[in-house]
């Protein structure tokens, strides 16, 4: 089928009103950088989802940071959108001008590169993510051990999907599944929600992956029928990548999580096994992590549980802009917020 036969589906659905999560952050970005939702027929309505790991994580893992940096004098080295994240007290741009040191990077090996280079100071990687990045965290501590660094370490607030889905049933008609985490963890998954009454699609980024991935959802739910389909299969394989998985069960295991919004999911993190402790912030500095506070005013649990839109939280565009953000999705470039207000929705 070419685009305009997906575009044609949609513009006849005839079926009743139906929501949409899109899981990923990435593809929120996505459809409104290409203006799909202004394809979308009235009745078919597109909600966000816990699906950026900077969102969900909560801000008790900033001040864990925080403290690292500033009692222990750690370097802490971060992607970009981490800095500004707000914690219970401030984020980690405030205790840079309190004279933290902090260094950007663009990958986990930028840090054990960093810790090699200085080996006089410990290095701090916050490892934030989901499935699709949690195996290079996994190599950089790999490859810090065969170095024998004693100065590098994670700290780890790294999610799996799996349970964060299973927490989210009944939020809404149909998910959409983000290709990128369904490359490492397969369909398997997918299919075993689709058997509990779960419909969904997984989705790639471009223009044509989207509006295929939605006109099939929109065929499929005015049909009334429970689906699921994989229309990213050139990338999404059923198994997944192997590789992958096992050096994340090699290196890893299961925790208990707490997800902003969601609150504590079983077995959704994951912790470095005991065999690498060394390299493992909260072990090595004896840190003692707790969930933080979060801005009672800040509405950015509900925004990811797909309770309620950005433009409905009273701090939205007015308190909170990325110039000054009081909540994580209008800090990350994969947030909810952070998309409504770049293109002022």
């Amino acid at each position: 089928m070419t685009q305009e036969d997906y575009l044609q589906i949609l513009r006849n659905y005839s079926g009743p009103p139906v929501r949409i999560m899109e899981v990923c952050g990435t593809h929120t970005h996505e459809i409104f950088r290409l203006g799909i939702r202004s394809l979308l027929p009235e009745n078919m309505e597109l909600v966000s989802g816990p699906g950026c790991p900077v969102c969900v994580t909560p801000p008790g893992y900033i001040d864990s940071a925080v403290v690292l940096a500033l009692q222990h004098h750690a370097v802490i080295a971060t992607f970009g959108d981490l800095i500004r994240v707000p914690g219970s007290h401030g984020s980690l741009a405030d205790a840079r001008r309190q004279g933290a040191e902090l260094k950007t990077v663009y990958s986990p090996l930028d840090a054990v590169a960093l810790a090699q280079s200085n080996p006089d100071k410990q290095v701090v990687f916050l490892a934030v993510g989901f499935e699709t990045t949690t195996p290079s965290a996994c190599l950089a501590v790999k490859k810090a051990q065969a170095a024998g660094l004693d100065n590098f370490s994670i700290l780890c607030a790294n999610k799996t999907m799996p349970e964060a889905y299973k927490a989210l049933k009944g939020s809404a008609d149909a998910f959409l599944y983000p290709g990128h985490v369904h490359a490492i963890i397969g369909t398997g998954l997918c299919q075993e929600l689709y058997r509990q009454g779960v419909s969904g699609v997984v989705a790639g980024f471009t223009a044509d992956a989207l509006i295929m991935a939605m006109a099939v959802i929109a065929e499929n739910l005015e049909s009334g029928k429970v689906f699921f389909e994989n229309c990213y299969p050139k990338v999404v394989k059923a198994e997944g990548n192997p590789a992958a998985q096992k050096l994340l069960a090699d290196m890893m295991e299961p925790c208990d999580c707490t997800w902003r919004g969601l609150g504590v999911i079983p077995g959704s993190g994951l912790q470095l096994r005991q065999e690498f402790a060394r390299f493992d912030a909260v072990h090595k500095f004896g840190l003692t992590p707790d969930d933080g506070q979060v801005n009672s005013a800040c509405r950015c649990g509900e925004i990811l549980r797909g309770d309620c839109k950005p433009c409905d939280c009273p701090l939205f565009g007015k308190v909170c802009t990325p110039l000054h953000p009081v909540g994580a999705c209008m800090v990350s470039g994969e947030g909810a917020c952070s998309a409504f207000y770049q293109y002022n929705c």
